[in-house]
């Protein structure tokens, strides 16, 4: 295959959460919130958080080992890893990733588009492998936010919670389900004090100052990234449903990031697809951030919310500002989630 004749295909889904559950009445007992407060604006019931002296990585690996397994694979030409979260600021964590996976000496990497970032991963590896440069590609979504998050905070610390999902991708043909199609991906960089933490960079470390207290942890302005957030996914979701050639009724399913059950509403108001087509897994693990899309294909694909020859457009919105899409006809995979049992973390480790 080369050329228009050869496109990247999913052929493999798993994911993986940590098993420490944090509850919103647990979160209450701490801070200035309650279970009610945080249900009605966020959707939101419990989140998954990484135990003391785990990392981004650990996740990354558990659900990368069950994509490979889902796909019947025990190699990849490719290993992306999309996070915000990564172990260390040097050196990217796909390497350590990949060679946990066994994948040793393939080409690793990561993405860092906050929320998007599996968006952006996939177009990266599914373009690596339309190019020819490879002929499989393991694409990971893993990000831990609890890690960066002001104890203090009762909004993020409500909504942000810790996962990892993944897909593999194998090269095939344009016509086939599971080829990737109808990529959008975008960006508006004038807006990216919206999202972010201000500390741990060069620009903060080139003044020769100390960080302040609170400029180490993420910090976003709620009201305008939700309406940042509906307008960028519905238009891209959109844009990308007619470049397939598909309309509104067409679109059997659109998974979308799981950033707010009432973001995720308004976005199916304004494309016009019932909002009982849009899985969603918000209200158990929160926004995980780069692994929420996978996590909810996953989520779906285990619940039979997701079936072969579905029409399916996946979406994205974070920090940058960045979004993206992409659209595929569901194929025939199983995919892996095998979560170990939830228990309840010591109150010191969230």
């Amino acid at each position: 295959m080369s050329g228009t004749d050869r496109a990247a295909v999913v052929a493999g889904v798993g994911a993986w959460v940590p098993p420490a559950v944090v509850t919103n009445e647990a979160l209450a007992e701490r801070l200035d919130t309650s279970d009610e407060w945080i249900r009605s604006r966020t959707g939101i019931r419990r989140r998954h958080v990484i135990a003391p002296g785990g990392a981004t990585s650990d996740l990354a690996v558990e659900a990368g080992r069950r994509a490979l397994e889902s796909a019947g694979a025990d190699d990849a030409d490719v290993v992306v890893v999309a996070t915000s979260t990564p172990d260390r600021p040097c050196p990217a964590t796909a390497p350590e990733v990949a060679s946990r996976l066994g994948l040793t000496g393939v080409a690793a990497f990561d993405v860092a588009a906050v929320c998007t970032g599996f968006v952006y991963a996939l177009g990266v590896a599914g373009g690596m492998i339309a190019s020819g440069f490879a002929r499989t590609a393991l694409v990971i979504g893993a990000d831990t936010f609890s890690t960066i998050l002001d104890p203090l905070d009762r909004t993020t610390r409500a909504i942000f919670g810790d996962g990892a999902g993944a897909v593999f991708l194998r090269a095939g043909r344009p016509t086939e389900p599971g080829a990737l199609m109808g990529l959008r991906l975008g960006s508006d960089g004038t807006r990216s004090e919206l999202i972010e933490v201000k500390a741990g960079g060069s620009r903060q470390r080139s003044t020769g100052l100390p960080a302040r207290d609170r400029d180490t942890y993420f910090r976003m302005e709620g009201r305008p990234v939700f309406a940042h957030a509906v307008r960028r996914m519905a238009t891209s979701v959109r844009a990308t449903a007619a470049e397939v050639g598909w309309a509104p009724a067409d679109i059997h399913r659109v998974v979308l990031h799981q950033a707010n059950a009432r973001i995720l509403a308004a976005v199916a108001e304004q494309i016009d697809v019932p909002a009982e087509c849009f899985p969603s897994n918000i209200d158990r693990v929160g926004n995980t951030v780069a692994a929420s899309v996978p996590l909810v294909l996953a989520d779906a694909c285990v619940s039979g919310e997701l079936s072969p020859g579905q029409r399916i457009v996946l979406g994205g919105f974070g920090g940058g500002l960045t979004w993206g899409s992409v659209a595929l006809v569901w194929p025939d995979v199983t995919a892996i989630r095998s979560d170990a049992a939830p228990v309840s973390p010591s109150p010191t480790d969230y």
